[in-house]
Parts: structure tokens; sequence; C-alpha cells
């Protein structure tokens, strides 16, 4: 077996998120009515925040 270098051999806290977050999409798409799921759903169910909105926080 190989090993990444710097791996704990305990689980990848990003690769978890990233899974959870697809979950999220998927369960999205199968309950939504149309057919694909427009850019603004996809950043609702994501929870993206506007960069206008994020701008004013850090200047």
């Amino acid at each position: 077996m190989v090993s990444r270098r710097g791996s704990s051999g305990g689980p990848d806290p990003v690769a978890l998120i990233e899974i959870d977050l697809y979950g999220d999409l998927m369960i999205a798409a199968s309950s939504a009515d149309e057919e694909r799921l427009s850019p603004d759903r996809i950043d609702e169910v994501l929870r993206v925040v506007p960069q206008e909105a994020s701008e004013g926080d850090g200047g």
C-alpha cells in the first residue's frame, strides 16, 4: 500500500466537506421540479455568499 506524503492515515477533512456538499447537490437535484438546477439554486444549496456582500466585510 502506498501512502501519500504527509498523510496521517486519517480522514481528509477537505474531502469530507466536498463529499457532504456533493450530497447536498444530489439531494437538491433529485427533489427539483426542473431538469437542471439553476446557478442561483446551486449557490443557495452550497451556501455561496455573493461577492458584493463579502467585499464590505474585509475592507
